[in-house]
């Protein structure tokens, strides 16, 4: 590469942020989703294998913008690996890594399977460190914003692909990830609510990170299913808890269009939206009844349209050259 195509790459890279990658997690969950509403309504099995394709040229895009970014601006990405809040967003990557697999073992099993483990080193060595540096030193509460939780508590994603993937070990695996996660989501929820209620109003830039808080619920009555192979009380629990912090969430983001301008940040609402649709259609797969499909088939439809929109709107900014203005 000349130093000037250099120069433009780096240009072009340097405000990609890492959480881009939160596009892919979204993708793949709303796949995911659709190809459980394949096995609960017979919708057309191609929309989930569309958007999981969708997904898959996503984070191959992503992971060659972000690798140039590494390698043309080191400085940026160490500053955003520094930073107190944009570090927690570097599990967007990794978590990626765990779900795609979810799409990608009915293709190829092999390359779903060494996905999967990438993730899941990168996510375990993450959570180690993060936690390691929230014991070895002081943080301000305003600093505790909802992307605290996806290095940790995104531990429970690592199960959700396990059973498709036929490894040894599968029902440790599956209890490390989701002991870790619950265990960490119950603190932390709590800090996040606490600053949310007694501090300063998180910045309009970050009001979409709030629909995160919705996860731990949503992923961890997948993640304790996928880890127990069973529905019970706890599952049914979890999925009630979804739903009333998705209405409460909602409500809070029923302005953010008037609030502040589109940024690549609005994609933090995907994944949770997708994570919500998938525990909706497995609690009713479980447990079939007209209120259960309605609740299923809204979030769904919510999510599909609202991701969707997210897609549009980011290629259409990245056609225009917005890429600096709408990553900051």
């Amino acid at each position: 590469m000349t130093e000037s195509a250099t120069n433009e790459a780096a240009s072009h890279f340097e405000y990609l942020p890492v959480a881009l990658f939160g596009s892919v997690m979204g993708l793949t969950g709303l796949s995911i989703a659709w190809g459980l509403a394949h096995v609960r309504y017979g919708t057309p099995a191609w929309i989930a294998e569309l958007i999981a394709g969708i997904a898959v040229v996503s984070f191959v895009a992503v992971a060659i913008g972000y690798a140039t970014k590494v390698v043309t601006a080191p400085d940026r990405v160490k500053a955003e690996f520094a930073h107190p809040i944009a570090v927690n967003t570097f599990a967007t990557a990794w978590v990626s890594l765990l779900l795609l697999p979810i799409v990608l073992a009915p293709f190829n099993l092999v390359l779903a399977r060494t996905l999967w483990a990438i993730g899941a080193f990168g996510i375990v060595i993450l959570a180690l460190y993060i936690v390691s540096r929230w014991l070895g030193r002081q943080h301000q509460t305003a600093h505790a914003t909802p992307a605290w939780i996806l290095p940790v508590v995104g531990m429970l994603d690592l199960p959700l692909a396990l059973p498709y993937l036929a490894l040894p070990y599968t029902n440790e695996l599956m209890v490390i990830g989701f002991a870790v996660g619950v265990f960490f989501a119950i603190p932390l929820f709590t800090l996040i609510f606490a600053r949310l209620v007694f501090d300063a109003p998180m910045p309009s830039s970050l009001e979409p990170s709030l629909l995160v808080l919705v996860a731990p619920f949503a992923v961890g009555m997948s993640s304790y299913q996928a880890t127990t192979a069973q529905f019970d009380l706890f599952t049914s629990s979890l999925y009630v808890l979804t739903l009333f912090m998705l209405v409460v969430l909602l409500s809070r983001l029923r302005h953010l269009g008037s609030c502040c301008p589109f940024r690549v940040s609005w994609w933090a609402v995907s994944f949770p939206l997708a994570a919500c649709a998938i525990a909706a259609l497995k609690f009713t797969v479980a447990k079939p009844g007209w209120a259960t499909d309605a609740a299923a088939a809204t979030i769904l439809a919510l999510a599909t349209v609202v991701i969707l929109w997210l897609l549009a709107r980011t290629l259409r900014g990245i056609s225009q050259g917005e890429l600096r203005r709408l990553s900051t």
